[in-house]
């Protein structure tokens, strides 16, 4: 069974006990007031019984709503973990793609800064991730570059580090990843309240 259906599914039946201690108590209140107004020993007698049967009733139903609350937390738990694997599943891509990123940007930086020649679009990416860092860059790559000159040195030239951008990774949604995932353990079983 998946988390979101047996969430769903207790819930419904939790709500069903609340109705059936609702309707149970307001009978309880009725056969106490008629037990006071009772005419002889053996009204309230059978109204006391009524009464007793009722509290044992109302008792039953609180354990077993309790049992099926307890349950319910647990459930809230497992929901909780597969959620929270699923965001740092996505938040590690995006740190792991980001260190990738900052460690192109230097490349490039570093090689503008040899006097290479890499791509416009190379450049582009230094020039808006950091323009000072970009135009320190621009300024001693042209002094290296007009050394090299005097040195009859030839100038490097480089292929884009970015090449094709790959396609980005479709992620699953941590609440439908939470809500479809297994229920690790067995609820309890579901009696209706009628029969407790």
């Amino acid at each position: 069974m998946k988390i979101g259906e047996a969430q769903q599914i207790y819930r419904e039946q939790i709500r069903a006990y609340q109705e059936q201690k609702h309707t149970l108590s307001e009978r309880l209140k009725q056969v106490q007031e008629r037990q006071k107004t009772a005419q002889n020993d053996e009204e309230k007698s059978m109204f006391s019984k009524d009464a007793a049967v009722l509290e044992l009733s109302i008792r039953e139903l609180n354990e077993k709503q309790k049992e099926y609350q307890d349950y319910l937390s647990e459930l809230a738990e497992q929901h909780s973990a597969y959620w929270n694997a699923a965001v740092a599943e996505q938040q590690a891509d995006a740190y792991k793609k980001y260190g990738e990123e900052m460690a192109k940007i230097m490349e490039v930086a570093r090689r503008l800064m040899k006097g290479a020649r890499v791509p416009q679009a190379d450049e582009k990416k230094l020039m808006d991730f950091d323009y000072e860092l970009y135009q320190a860059a621009k300024t001693t790559g042209e002094m290296v570059r007009r050394q090299k000159e005097q040195e009859g040195k030839e100038e490097e030239e480089y292929d884009t580090l970015w090449g094709d951008e790959e396609k980005k990774k479709e992620y699953e949604d941590p609440q439908e990843a939470a809500e479809n995932a297994t229920v690790a353990n067995e609820g309890p079983a579901l009696i209706s309240p009628e029969d407790v």
